[in-house]
């Protein structure tokens, strides 16, 4: 299985994750790298709908229904997967992105607006974006408006990863 590093943006609900990653995916592709996102949904989302051939076979009792184009690819599984798991079914990117999943394992980059508090202990996050810095922040801080210096930081600690790993 690849070793893909994962960072979870976490935030409090309709902080604006979304819109940051928009803006942070694309910085990271300027910068040569690819991204796989795993994003997490509180709801019972549904993503195919009735009448697609896709929805047809999976009510017939397909668990599993892909659907490939010549420039997109879609799989549908109807039963619960642990982040971890679809985390690791991600391949061919350079970093892997959640949106989401502030209790699970990876390293957090906590997002803030000004007069909210992280969802995390900053003690227990990689870096803060925010934009009402706090003093004495003990981790590296990025602005809210801006995801160019937070690229350039995770661009540099997949740089600092690679380097460790060629020396092992």
């Amino acid at each position: 299985m690849p070793n893909i590093p994962v960072w979870s943006l976490v935030a409090q609900s309709n902080t604006g994750k979304t819109t940051y990653l928009e803006k942070l995916i694309p910085a990271l592709g300027r910068l040569g790298l690819t991204v796989g996102v795993v994003k997490h949904d509180a709801h019972d989302f549904e993503i195919d709908y009735e009448g697609k051939d896709s929805w047809r076979l999976s009510r017939a009792g397909a668990e599993v229904t892909a659907v490939v184009s010549s420039t997109q690819a879609a799989f549908v599984e109807r039963r619960p997967l642990t982040p971890e798991e679809a985390v690791g079914r991600v391949r061919g990117v350079d970093l892997i992105l959640t949106e989401g999943f502030k209790h699970g394992p990876w390293p957090k980059l906590a997002f803030c607006r000004a007069g909210r508090e992280p969802v995390v202990p900053l003690e227990e996050c990689a870096a803060l974006i925010t934009d009402a810095p706090p003093e004495d922040c003990p981790v590296p801080l990025f602005p809210t408006e801006d995801p160019e210096p937070l690229a350039l930081w995770l661009a540099g600690q997949l740089e600092r990863r690679n380097v460790k790993e060629e020396d092992q």
